[in-house]
Order: structure tokens, then C-alpha cells, then sequence
């Protein structure tokens, strides 16, 4: 069930959310210094999916030194996956307030500058999502395994054909959204996908999936980041893989 708007939660504008699970190694604190000193209205949604490392007490840390108006510290009773993680805490964030909402991944693969130059573009435009897009080009940072890009070139192929959409990169950890009945509505409910949630919010968002409040396809943006970086320690590994392809499915299907 969403949370309730009237709660009596400190009011936020912009909300980004950061799911994270056994993240303790990963989640660089200096990240989220920066995007407090950058843009100190984005409220940094903190979400602990049941982790059994001392995530939750790294949050707190950064709730201490930030501030309580600045940091939410969410801790989930259980493991319940980054799908749900990610759509509690925008739920939490539209719940409080927020007019836009994204989220990022918790090893900021995607810095934070990116992600505050996303944010911008859609804050200047009429879009209503802003994705970020990993594009190997002239001018950028692209840091990644020449394994995992052609992994990732196949997975999003893939994705772009399951859903008719003709997106670039799904999976970049780095999107915004502007509130609405839309968005309200594509997250009013658990996700069908453990694994491949980001393409099956982008379906329900864009009307793919049947008869639903949408976005038209004009209202989306795909803007290339300018850098990225494989970060190790990801949870990536190959049942993931074949779970993500058998969702991907599933998706096409339930788009037919």
C-alpha cells in the first residue's frame, strides 16, 4: 500500500533514492557528501533491504553528519529485493512531497555530478523522465569491461524488442521522474520483475503493458552520461542473467 500523502513526515521537493543491500564496501559516503553540497534540496533516500552488514549504521552516519532534513534512513524488516526497495522509497519520497524523484545505484557507478546534470535537464525541459544512457563516445568516461558492454549491448537489444521502446540503456542506475497520476500509478504495486524492473517501469510508465493512465514516448529523454565506471563487487552473476532474459520474456508476452 502506498504511504499515506498527509503524513506528518518533514515536507521534501526532490527525493533521490538509494537502494541498498549488504552495501557496506560499496556505498562511498563521499558521493553522497557531494550531492549534498551540490544540490543540498535533493533529500537522499536511503534504503536498507534487509542488509546484515552495518549498512544501516553507514546510513545513520551519513544522517548525522548531513543532517535529518537532508538524509532518510529506511531500513526494510527483510530482504525484499531492489525492485521493491527502489519503489517503497519513491512511494515514501512522492508521499512527502516530492514534484521529482529518481534513483541511483548504491556503488554511484554513475558520479554525482551526472546524476545532478540528469536531474537539471529534466528541471529545465517539459520531459517528464530523464534516463542516463552508458554511450562510449568521443568526450566521455566510459569505464567498463569490454565483456560486460557486449553483455549489456545483447541484454538491451533485448529489452528495446520486449517492450517496443526504442531505448538505448535500460539499466544505467541513473533516472528522474516528475510526479503524477501517472507515476503514482505505475508504482501503486509490486513489480512482476526482480531483475528487469527498470524496463518494466519504463513499459507501464509509456502505456505498453495494457490499458493504463501513460507518458507518450515524447515525454521520455535518454541523455548520455559523460562518465561511468564499473564498480566491483556487483551482485551480478549468471542465474541473475538468466532470470533477467526469463523476465524479459514474461514481458514481451504480457505486452501481446
Amino acid at each position: 500500500m502506498a504511504p499515506d500523502r498527509a503524513e506528518t513526515a518533514r515536507a521534501i521537493t526532490r527525493g533521490l533514492v538509494v537502494p541498498c543491500y549488504n552495501e557496506e564496501r560499496r556505498l562511498p559516503i563521499e558521493a553522497l557528501r557531494t550531492l549534498h553540497r551540490l544540490r543540498p534540496d535533493v533529500h537522499l533516500f536511503l534504503v536498507d533491504d534487509g542488509s546484515t552488514d552495518g549498512t544501516f549504521a553507514l546510513f545513520e552516519r551519513a544522517r548525522s553528519e548531513l543532517g535529518a532534513s537532508s538524509v532518510t534512513a529506511h531500513r526494510l524488516q527483510r530482504n525484499s529485493g531492489k525492485a521493491e526497495a527502489v519503489r517503497i522509497g519513491m512511494q515514501t519520497c512522492l508521499a512527502r512531497g516530492a514534484s521529482v524523484v529518481g534513483y541511483a545505484d548504491a556503488d554511484f557507478a554513475t558520479p554525482p555530478e551526472e546524476i545532478l546534470r540528469l536531474l537539471s535537464i529534466l528541471e529545465e525541459s517539459t520531459y517528464k523522465v530523464v534516463l542516463g544512457s552508458r554511450v562510449l563516445r568521443l568526450g566521455s568516461d566510459i569505464q567498463r569491461s569490454p565483456v560486460r558492454h557486449i553483455l549489456g549491448r545483447v541484454f538491451a537489444t533485448l529489452a528495446s524488442n520486449a517492450i517496443d521502446v526504442a531505448v538505448y540503456d535500460t539499466q544505467c542506475g541513473a533516472k528522474w521522474f516528475r510526479s503524477g497520476e501517472v507515476l503514482d500509478h505505475a508504482i501503486d504495486r509490486p513489480f512482476g520483475s526482480r531483475w528487469v524492473f527498470d524496463v518494466e517501469l519504463i513499459a507501464r510508465l509509456m502505456g505498453r503493458l495494457g490499458d493504463q493512465p501513460h507518458w507518450p514516448d515524447e515525454a521520455f529523454l535518454e541523455v548520455p552520461v559523460r562518465a561511468w565506471r564499473d564498480v566491483s563487487g556487483s551482485k551480478l552473476s549468471l542465474p541473475s542473467m538468466a532470470g533477467s532474459l526469463g523476465e524479459l520474456g514474461r514481458l514481451w508476452l504480457k505486452r501481446w
